[in-house]
Protein backbone atom coordinates (compact mmCIF):
# COMPACT_ATOMS: atom_id res chain seq x y z
CA UNK A 1 0.00 0.00 0.00
CA UNK A 2 0.98 3.37 -0.96
CA UNK A 3 1.72 6.11 1.70
CA UNK A 4 0.57 9.80 0.01
CA UNK A 5 1.76 12.52 2.64
CA UNK A 6 -0.66 15.41 1.83
CA UNK A 7 0.49 19.09 3.47
CA UNK A 8 -2.06 20.49 5.37
CA UNK A 9 -0.14 24.22 5.29
CA UNK A 10 -3.79 25.41 4.54
CA UNK A 11 -7.15 24.32 3.38
CA UNK A 12 -7.90 21.87 0.15
CA UNK A 13 -7.98 18.41 1.46
CA UNK A 14 -10.99 17.39 1.20
CA UNK A 15 -10.79 17.74 -2.63
CA UNK A 16 -7.52 16.57 -3.18
CA UNK A 17 -8.57 13.29 -1.23
CA UNK A 18 -10.90 12.81 -3.58
CA UNK A 19 -9.03 13.04 -6.46
CA UNK A 20 -6.12 10.94 -4.57
CA UNK A 21 -9.35 8.26 -3.97
CA UNK A 22 -10.60 8.68 -7.41
CA UNK A 23 -7.02 7.68 -9.06
CA UNK A 24 -6.69 4.89 -6.62
CA UNK A 25 -9.91 3.76 -7.98
CA UNK A 26 -9.04 4.04 -11.67
CA UNK A 27 -5.50 1.97 -11.15
CA UNK A 28 -5.65 -0.16 -8.43
CA UNK A 29 -3.49 1.22 -6.36
CA UNK A 30 -3.85 0.96 -3.03
CA UNK A 31 -3.50 4.04 -0.84
CA UNK A 32 -3.16 5.71 2.91
CA UNK A 33 -3.27 9.48 2.69
CA UNK A 34 -1.74 10.85 5.78
CA UNK A 35 -2.56 14.53 6.79
CA UNK A 36 1.38 16.30 6.93
CA UNK A 37 1.17 19.46 9.58
CA UNK A 38 4.62 19.33 11.19
CA UNK A 39 8.13 17.76 10.57
CA UNK A 40 7.50 15.12 12.54
CA UNK A 41 4.54 13.82 10.37
CA UNK A 42 6.72 14.10 7.77
CA UNK A 43 9.51 12.51 9.68
CA UNK A 44 7.45 9.35 10.94
CA UNK A 45 4.91 9.03 7.77
CA UNK A 46 7.69 8.60 5.40
CA UNK A 47 5.35 8.82 2.53
CA UNK A 48 6.19 7.43 -0.87
CA UNK A 49 4.71 10.70 -2.56
CA UNK A 50 3.64 13.96 -1.55
CA UNK A 51 1.03 16.17 -2.30
CA UNK A 52 1.58 20.11 -1.95
CA UNK A 53 -2.11 21.63 -2.08
CA UNK A 54 -2.66 25.09 -3.15
CA UNK A 55 -3.79 27.96 -0.39
CA UNK A 56 -2.00 32.00 -0.18
CA UNK A 57 1.33 31.34 -0.18
CA UNK A 58 2.62 34.00 2.21
CA UNK A 59 0.09 32.42 4.80
CA UNK A 60 2.01 28.95 4.40
CA UNK A 61 5.17 30.00 4.87
CA UNK A 62 4.25 31.49 7.70
CA UNK A 63 2.59 28.52 8.87
CA UNK A 64 5.30 25.93 7.55
CA UNK A 65 7.83 28.18 9.26
CA UNK A 66 6.44 28.36 13.06
CA UNK A 67 8.57 26.61 15.74
CA UNK A 68 6.11 24.71 16.09
CA UNK A 69 5.46 23.13 12.64
CA UNK A 70 8.75 23.32 11.29
CA UNK A 71 7.27 22.01 8.64
CA UNK A 72 8.78 24.13 5.09
CA UNK A 73 12.88 23.64 5.85
CA UNK A 74 12.18 20.37 6.72
CA UNK A 75 9.85 19.33 3.63
CA UNK A 76 12.13 21.19 1.09
CA UNK A 77 14.73 18.93 2.24
CA UNK A 78 12.84 15.74 2.15
CA UNK A 79 11.92 16.61 -1.30
CA UNK A 80 15.62 17.25 -2.03
CA UNK A 81 16.65 13.95 -0.28
CA UNK A 82 13.89 11.74 -2.20
CA UNK A 83 14.31 12.49 -6.02
CA UNK A 84 12.78 9.49 -6.74
CA UNK A 85 9.64 10.37 -4.75
CA UNK A 86 6.91 11.91 -6.78
CA UNK A 87 5.63 15.61 -5.80
CA UNK A 88 2.36 16.99 -6.93
CA UNK A 89 2.44 21.05 -6.31
CA UNK A 90 -0.92 22.93 -7.33
CA UNK A 91 -1.39 26.76 -7.80
CA UNK A 92 0.36 28.36 -4.51
CA UNK A 93 2.01 24.64 -4.19
CA UNK A 94 3.73 25.23 -7.61
CA UNK A 95 5.15 28.64 -5.85
CA UNK A 96 6.73 27.22 -2.74
CA UNK A 97 8.39 24.44 -5.11
CA UNK A 98 9.72 27.50 -7.57
CA UNK A 99 10.77 29.91 -5.12
CA UNK A 100 11.42 28.02 -1.89
CA UNK A 101 13.42 30.73 -0.48
CA UNK A 102 15.47 28.35 2.54
CA UNK A 103 19.19 28.95 0.28
CA UNK A 104 18.59 26.10 -1.11
CA UNK A 105 18.14 25.19 -4.64
CA UNK A 106 14.78 25.39 -6.51
CA UNK A 107 12.69 21.82 -6.54
CA UNK A 108 11.19 22.75 -10.23
CA UNK A 109 13.69 24.69 -12.24
CA UNK A 110 11.51 27.58 -13.14
CA UNK A 111 10.78 30.87 -12.07
CA UNK A 112 7.26 32.27 -10.98
CA UNK A 113 5.37 35.25 -10.59
CA UNK A 114 2.63 34.58 -7.83
CA UNK A 115 -1.11 35.96 -8.74
CA UNK A 116 -0.36 36.77 -12.13
CA UNK A 117 -3.78 36.23 -13.59
CA UNK A 118 -5.22 38.41 -11.37
CA UNK A 119 -7.72 38.31 -8.51
CA UNK A 120 -10.34 36.24 -7.50
CA UNK A 121 -12.95 37.73 -10.12
CA UNK A 122 -10.53 36.89 -12.66
CA UNK A 123 -10.08 33.16 -12.16
CA UNK A 124 -11.52 31.02 -14.58
CA UNK A 125 -11.50 27.68 -15.79
CA UNK A 126 -10.24 26.52 -19.48
CA UNK A 127 -9.09 23.40 -21.25
CA UNK A 128 -5.38 22.68 -21.17
CA UNK A 129 -3.19 20.02 -23.08
CA UNK A 130 -0.84 17.82 -20.62
CA UNK A 131 1.94 16.13 -22.61
CA UNK A 132 2.71 14.57 -19.24
CA UNK A 133 -0.95 12.63 -20.10
CA UNK A 134 -0.64 12.96 -23.73
CA UNK A 135 -4.49 14.62 -23.46
CA UNK A 136 -6.82 17.72 -23.00
CA UNK A 137 -7.20 18.35 -19.26
CA UNK A 138 -9.70 20.81 -17.61
CA UNK A 139 -7.84 23.62 -16.15
CA UNK A 140 -9.16 25.58 -13.26
CA UNK A 141 -7.40 28.65 -12.65
CA UNK A 142 -8.15 30.51 -9.13
CA UNK A 143 -5.74 33.65 -8.38
CA UNK A 144 -3.37 31.62 -10.43
CA UNK A 145 0.37 32.36 -10.42
CA UNK A 146 2.28 32.18 -14.05
CA UNK A 147 6.16 30.65 -14.88
CA UNK A 148 8.14 33.30 -15.92
CA UNK A 149 10.67 31.20 -17.27
CA UNK A 150 11.61 27.74 -17.11
CA UNK A 151 14.27 24.77 -17.82
CA UNK A 152 12.34 22.25 -16.57
CA UNK A 153 10.05 19.96 -18.66
CA UNK A 154 6.86 20.87 -19.78
CA UNK A 155 4.00 19.01 -18.25
CA UNK A 156 1.07 21.26 -19.15
CA UNK A 157 0.27 24.19 -21.35
CA UNK A 158 -2.82 27.37 -22.06
CA UNK A 159 -2.49 27.59 -25.46
CA UNK A 160 1.07 29.33 -25.35
CA UNK A 161 1.30 29.73 -21.80
CA UNK A 162 3.47 27.34 -19.91
CA UNK A 163 1.26 26.45 -16.69
CA UNK A 164 2.87 22.75 -15.86
CA UNK A 165 6.79 22.53 -15.29
CA UNK A 166 7.89 19.09 -14.63
CA UNK A 167 12.02 18.17 -12.57
CA UNK A 168 12.54 14.80 -12.08
CA UNK A 169 9.36 13.77 -10.43
CA UNK A 170 8.29 16.66 -8.67
CA UNK A 171 5.49 18.05 -11.28
CA UNK A 172 4.38 21.92 -10.42
CA UNK A 173 1.46 22.96 -11.86
CA UNK A 174 -0.21 26.70 -11.66
CA UNK A 175 -3.67 25.47 -11.90
CA UNK A 176 -6.20 23.31 -9.21
CA UNK A 177 -6.30 19.87 -10.90
CA UNK A 178 -8.29 18.50 -7.86
CA UNK A 179 -11.29 20.20 -8.51
CA UNK A 180 -11.43 19.82 -12.20
CA UNK A 181 -13.28 16.03 -11.48
CA UNK A 182 -10.30 14.48 -13.58
CA UNK A 183 -7.69 12.66 -11.64
CA UNK A 184 -5.20 12.00 -14.38
CA UNK A 185 -2.51 14.02 -12.28
CA UNK A 186 -3.03 12.42 -9.38
CA UNK A 187 -3.13 8.77 -11.16
CA UNK A 188 0.25 9.86 -12.34
CA UNK A 189 1.69 10.55 -8.56
CA UNK A 190 0.14 7.06 -7.98
CA UNK A 191 1.91 5.22 -11.10
CA UNK A 192 5.05 6.96 -10.71
CA UNK A 193 5.17 6.27 -6.94
CA UNK A 194 4.35 2.63 -7.52
CA UNK A 195 7.10 2.58 -10.03
CA UNK A 196 9.73 4.12 -7.63
CA UNK A 197 8.68 2.15 -4.77
CA UNK A 198 9.31 -0.95 -6.59
CA UNK A 199 13.07 -0.57 -7.70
Amino acid sequence: MLRIGLVMLQGARHAHMAALEAASEHSGIQIDVHEIRKLTDLQSYDPHALVLPGGESTTMRLTGLDQSSSLLPGLFHWIRDNPSRPVLGTCAGAILLSDPQDGGAPLVDAMIDRNAYGRQSDSFQDSVFSPLLGREFPGVFIRAPKFTSHASGVSAMHGEEVVGVMSGNVLALTFHPELSGDSGFHTWLLETASKEGMK
